[in-house]
């Protein structure tokens, strides 16, 4: 089962390494972790996805919030969250795949930000279920690099992570 644990931390040093480490030591996977400053410079936002039965995902809620610099930790539903995620990706252009590229692109909402004879640079956003269906219809026509961002998280309405 996914999840999605949002972390509101001191914006100190060693923060990451602590929460990463809990992770580690329990030999659990992270699936993605995406940190940032948050409104306050003072703390910082960490976005965690994590694949595990409700009992384990108990476990590291638990652990985390008895982490020093730790302020606050809430699992983040899927229904009551809105989920994105960035990638950029690199695909081989030949005149063959071009207009397929440009069509699959346009209807994704993606947008073609580097463009050579060779390549094309294509940015994604949106939720990660998104993300991957466009992998999947860019894999044959010829992905050469990729990197995604990992998850970033809000609960909607007026409920907020704070301290």
């Amino acid at each position: 089962m996914r999840s999605v644990i949002a972390i509101y931390v001191e914006n100190k040093y060693g923060v990451l390494t602590r929460v990463s480490g809990l992770f580690m030591r329990r030999g659990f996977n992270i699936d993605s972790l995406t940190v940032g400053e948050t409104d306050d410079p003072d703390f910082s936002r960490i976005t965690i996805s994590l694949n595990g039965d409700e009992s384990t995902r108990e476990q590291v809620i638990n652990q985390l919030k008895k982490l020093h610099n730790v302020k606050r930790v809430k699992l983040l539903k899927t229904a009551s969250s809105v989920e994105r995620e960035l990638m950029l990706l690199k695909v081989k252009n030949t005149p063959d795949n071009r207009s397929e590229i440009m069509a699959a692109a346009e209807i994704y909402r993606a947008k073609v930000i580097d463009y050579t004879t060779d390549s094309m640079c294509i940015e994604v956003t949106g939720e990660p279920t998104k993300i991957n269906a466009f992998i999947d219809v860019m894999k044959p026509l010829g992905i050469v690099e990729m990197c995604r961002t990992g998850v970033v998280a809000l609960e909607r309405g007026n409920s907020i992570l704070e301290k």
